[in-house]
């Protein structure tokens, strides 16, 4: 009877064994984690790539997610997005950093739920700074504190630590003096709960979470995400623009020509569609640069001069490039990093200056060399055709009327008493072939309008 309960007990004790082992083992087997890195400035295409990683995350069915992360920092207002959400999300986050976490890259790894660093690491100085790297007005820095405080505090972790990070007025006992920036080491971040633990990889983040069988899932970037994420760099976004107003500028400049115009169509798709994708750049946006460059056609083809149609064209299609590179919310900016701004607001000036150095001095050079020198208008202007210049314009033109010869945009030439002069419409566009009136003349040009205008 002994030997029949000790072999039941027996039984029972290795039934129990082998289904908590195997229940384990089915545990680790289907534990799910889902890795992504962000090793770049903080900017949209960091945007892009949290926003990607979270959806594939969620569909993977990821019980849990890794953030390798190497950065100086970056946009604020990206950071805010990717921070916002971190905290929100149903996922628990955990973030290795890999070397820095500095500026906006602090406050995303405060948005995780732990926090490792390799050997070496360093987290913190958040201060918020301009395109030359010096500290922004303090409502700004203010915005910063705030954010650093709430996150901390919303993870558990020591608020005025956080807000040291940023204010270098902001002293913590025995942790930050007056007058310095907060800036913590591997193992201060970890003596003062910013950190769990000194790791050297992924793997060891696996084992200190006790899911060292873990399934692992690494985001990819896709090539249209690569293409996308080149194409909003602030540098390629200048050469675009750049090309979108020399196309323009060399077609209205020889109409007919086709290549340039083509050009600057080209250009402008490769510029908006990837803002317009990352959720940047809005419909009425690019309504507003179409609206510029009809503008500006409407002063060179109908109006003398540049008044009013040629300045307000030019501010429109600043504004929509400008807007298409920030994140506004239809006409509200308050979420709009002020160094982002300036800094898409610089991209665009730079790239217009840029574009007239290139009409100015170097449109000429390029139009007639190498394989460009095929496709542009190359004929020579004889003298017998009524191009000849006129030092000087006798002011006994005066109400004499001749004949346009050229179309007159509103520059072009007329023929008056056999001779041919240079001359500029005050009315707008009058084709070739039409009865003009001299108005007004001076040493240089005649100004004209319809004759059956008189």
């Amino acid at each position: 009877m002994k030997s029949l309960l000790f072999f039941a007990l027996s039984l029972f004790i290795f039934n129990t064994g082998f289904a908590q082992t195997n229940s384990d083992s089915l545990s680790e087997l289907h534990e799910r984690v889902y890795i992504f890195e962000i090793n770049t400035e903080i900017a949209p295409p960091a945007w892009r790539t949290t926003k990607r990683a979270f959806a594939e995350a969620r569909e993977w069915n990821a019980e849990a997610i890794i953030l390798r992360l190497n950065t100086y920092g970056g946009q604020v207002d990206m950071a805010d997005s990717i921070r916002t959400k971190l905290l929100r999300s149903q996922i628990p986050v955990y973030v290795l950093i890999e070397n820095n976490a500095a500026s906006a890259g602090a406050l995303i790894s405060l948005a995780c739920n732990k926090i490792f660093m390799q050997p070496g690491s360093t987290i913190g100085a958040a201060t918020v700074v301009d395109q030359s790297g010096k500290p922004v007005p303090d409502k700004y820095q203010s915005y910063m504190r705030s954010k650093m405080r709430s996150t901390a505090e919303q993870r558990g972790r020591n608020p005025d630590i956080a807000e040291a990070m940023v204010d270098p007025d902001k002293v913590v006992e025995g942790i930050s003096s007056e007058g310095k920036v907060l800036t913590f080491t591997t193992s201060d971040a970890i003596k003062h709960g910013f950190c769990e633990a000194e790791l050297n990889n992924v793997d060891e983040v696996l084992a200190f979470l006790q899911i060292p069988k873990a399934q692992t899932k690494t985001y990819k970037p896709e090539r249209v995400d690569k293409i996308i994420n080149w194409l909003i760099n602030p540098a390629i976004s200048g050469v675009l623009i750049l090309v979108i107003m020399g196309g323009i500028y060399f077609e209205l400049q020889t109409p007919g020509l086709g290549f340039p115009i083509a050009a600057a169509v080209a250009a402008a798709i490769l510029f908006f569609a990837p803002y317009y994708l990352e959720g940047l750049a809005e419909n009425w946006e690019i309504l507003l640069f179409l609206a510029g460059i009809a503008l500006l056609a409407v002063e060179v083809f109908a109006l003398p001069g540049f008044g009013v149609a040629g300045i307000a064209g030019a501010v429109l299609l600043t504004t929509g490039l400008v807007l298409a590179m920030v994140e506004n919310v239809g006409l509200d900016f308050s979420g709009v990093d002020t160094g982002n701004f300036t800094q898409s607001l610089l991209t665009v000036l730079i790239a217009l200056l840029g574009s007239m150095v290139l009409a100015l001095v170097v449109g000429a050079k390029l139009l007639n060399s190498g394989a460009l020198k095929k496709i542009v208008l190359n004929s020579v202007q004889q003298k017998e055709m009524g191009f000849v210049s006129n030092p000087s314009i006798s002011k006994s033109l005066h109400k004499k009327t001749g004949i346009a010869t050229t179309d007159l945009r509103p520059g072009g030439k007329v023929k008056i008493e056999n001779e041919y002069y240079d001359a500029a419409s005050l009315e707008g566009f009058i084709p070739a072939g039409t009865e003009v009136l001299v108005v007004h003349s001076d040493s240089l040009q005649v100004k004209v309008r319809k004759a059956e205008d008189d």
